[in-house]
């Protein structure tokens, strides 16, 4: 049996955002749904895919991959730190302590698995806890420009212009949006509305 819910909101949706579930009741929202002037519909569904799933590992240059996206041997301690649990004492600039926690990462990021999401940060060579990190043959590497692109389902060599660098690629793939999704979503979308033209 399905589950779903249908409601009006009405206000302005900033102050109604503001104030949503202040009182903690059961939220009307369930996982999946759509508002349209105001009339929400949602719906609680379980994805049903059947098809290729893309793993990390099936998006990597393999062997055509340059040094500079190696980690060096020298930071190897702090790429671990980053990536590692952690739970500790801190100090706020104004002197006030307080205690830190975080779980670890799996590092390096699982080839066999899909990938975690890009962030804008994912370039450049410094150590950091959100670049993704794989294990090849010739060491942990962080990964290229081309290999963020097909991840986000662009072609090869998409943000490769003049005057861009590795790291600015990086940053536009952190900021865009999975197109293959998109694609399938905008269809599904059109052939509903398809549907309600007739």
């Amino acid at each position: 049996a399905s589950v779903s819910n249908q409601f009006h909101l009405n206000g302005d949706l900033v102050e109604l955002s503001e104030i949503f579930n202040e009182n903690g009741d059961k939220s009307p929202f369930l996982n999946t749904g759509v508002m349209i002037d105001g009339k929400v519909f949602t719906t609680k569904t379980t994805a049903a895919y059947s098809g290729k799933r893309t793993s990390l590992g099936d998006v990597l240059q393999n062997g055509e991959v340059t040094e500079e996206f190696f980690l060096q041997d020298s930071e190897m301690s702090k790429w671990s730190y980053l990536k590692g649990a952690k739970k500790e004492v801190r100090k706020s600039k104004s002197g006030f302590e307080y205690n830190y926690s975080e779980g670890s990462m799996v590092f390096p990021d699982a080839k066999d698995k899909a990938s975690r999401t890009i962030i804008t940060g994912e370039g450049g060579k410094s150590p950091s806890r959100f670049k993704h990190v794989v294990q090849s043959d010739r060491g942990l590497r962080r990964l290229t420009p081309v290999e963020l692109e097909r991840l986000n389902m662009f072609p090869d060599d998409h943000t490769k212009l003049d005057g861009i660098s590795d790291t600015k690629r990086a940053f536009f793939m952190g900021n865009a949006l999975v197109v293959g999704v998109v694609e399938k979503i905008s269809k599904a979308l059109e052939n509903q509305i398809r549907k309600l033209d007739k």
